[in-house]
């Protein structure tokens, strides 16, 4: 490794290109000199409330912040591998395709409280979801949904919304800056005109 390089990679301080890329994100005058945990703690400022929260992948329990996804258009969803709207992976998967280079994140949740419908292991879990049916977004650890024991992301949605899931694969659609702007129940296929409308009207909206 050239020196050069080596000694920038020890330096404490953010580049002029680093600083560049925050000023643009957020909104900031330059920077230079500005110490690097500064720069980290300014960049999860501009992360809403909603998405500081950090959780554990499916395929290997790695913590994964939700601030990662900042200024992205999300759909969470809370899944089952043993439901009859499980065939709405295939959906996702093919949304997840088309939009997300445009920005989209799908977010999967999977949960047992409804039916019981979500009985196993975090790699039984994996065999449906990624084996079955090919999912490549994101997808998370069993968790709760509903009801005292609710993970404090699906209970800001709810009220956020208005809307608690009333049963597995309910959607819930965050627009760039962080905001619950729409619920979908069930029964509203991931690839139904007006939750692709929708989508795509948040798509192109910049913060």
């Amino acid at each position: 490794m050239p020196i050069r390089t080596h000694l920038q990679a020890r330096s404490p301080f953010v580049s002029r290109r680093d600083c560049l890329a925050a000023s643009l994100a957020l909104g900031t005058a330059a920077c230079l000199a500005l110490p690097r945990r500064a720069l980290a703690s300014a960049s999860a400022a501009s992360c809403s409330p909603l998405l500081q929260h950090t959780l554990p992948r499916l395929q290997d329990d790695q913590p994964v912040s939700l601030c990662d996804f900042a200024g992205k258009v999300l759909l969470v969803v809370n899944t089952a591998s043993f439901c009859g709207y499980t065939h709405q992976y295939e959906g996702l998967e093919r949304l997840h395709g088309r939009l997300a280079s445009k920005g989209l994140v799908i977010l999967g949740f999977p949960s047992n409280d409804f039916g019981q419908q979500e009985p196993g292991t975090s790699a039984q879990i994996g065999q449906v979801c990624f084996n079955t049916y090919g999912v490549r977004f994101p997808m998370f650890s069993k968790i709760q949904v509903v009801g005292q024991g609710a993970h404090p992301l699906f209970h800001s949605l709810a009220q956020a919304t208005g809307e608690k899931p009333g049963w597995n694969f309910h959607k819930y659609l965050v627009d760039r800056s962080g905001s619950p702007i729409a619920s979908y129940p069930s029964r509203v296929a991931p690839e139904s005109a007006a939750l692709v409308r929708a989508i795509e009207k948040a798509l192109a909206q910049r913060i």
